[in-house]
C-alpha cells in the first residue's frame, strides 16, 4: 500500500481530468449543433448556448482548481450537478437505471452513468481542494 500512497497526492487528477474531458466533448458537440439540440430537447437555443457554457466553463474550472482557487473546484462541481441533475430529469432518468443496450427489451440510455458523474461533481463541490489531499 505504500507504493500507491506514493500517489495519492495527484490521484484527484484521476476524476478531474474525467470530469473536464467528459465536458468540454459534450459542450463543444452541443455548440455545433445547438439548434438542432433545442428541437431535440424542446427548449429555447439560448438554454442549450447556457449548458454549453455550464459543461466548457465547468471544465475549465475544474482543471484550473487543481492548480489554485478552491472556489473554481466548487463551482464547477455545482456547475456539472445543475447539468446531471437535468440531464437525469429531462432524459435519462425515464429510461430507467442501465446505460448499456441490451436487447430490444433493455435499449439502454439509463441515468446510471449520469448519477455517476452527478456524485463525483458533489464530491468536488463539497470538498473543494481538500479533495487534493494526500492520506
Amino acid at each position: 500500500m505504500d507504493f500507491l500512497n506514493k500517489f495519492s497526492g495527484i490521484a484527484h487528477w484521476l476524476p478531474r481530468a474525467s470530469l473536464a474531458a467528459t465536458f468540454l466533448y459534450h459542450g463543444v458537440t452541443k455548440f455545433a449543433g445547438a439548434e438542432m439540440m433545442a428541437q431535440m430537447m424542446g427548449v429555447p437555443v439560448v438554454a442549450v448556448y447556457l449548458l454549453v457554457l455550464m459543461e466548457v466553463g465547468g471544465a475549465l474550472l475544474i482543471l484550473w482548481g487543481g492548480f489554485g482557487p478552491d472556489w473554481a473546484t466548487r463551482v464547477s462541481g455545482l456547475l456539472f450537478s445543475v447539468v446531471m441533475l437535468g440531464a437525469i430529469v429531462m432524459v435519462h432518468g425515464k429510461n430507467g437505471w442501465n446505460s448499456i443496450n441490451m436487447g430490444p427489451d433493455m435499449p439502454g440510455q439509463g441515468m446510471e452513468f449520469q448519477v455517476l458523474i452527478l456524485a463525483t461533481a458533489l464530491y468536488f463541490a463539497f470538498k473543494g481542494n481538500s479533495a487534493n489531499a494526500a492520506a
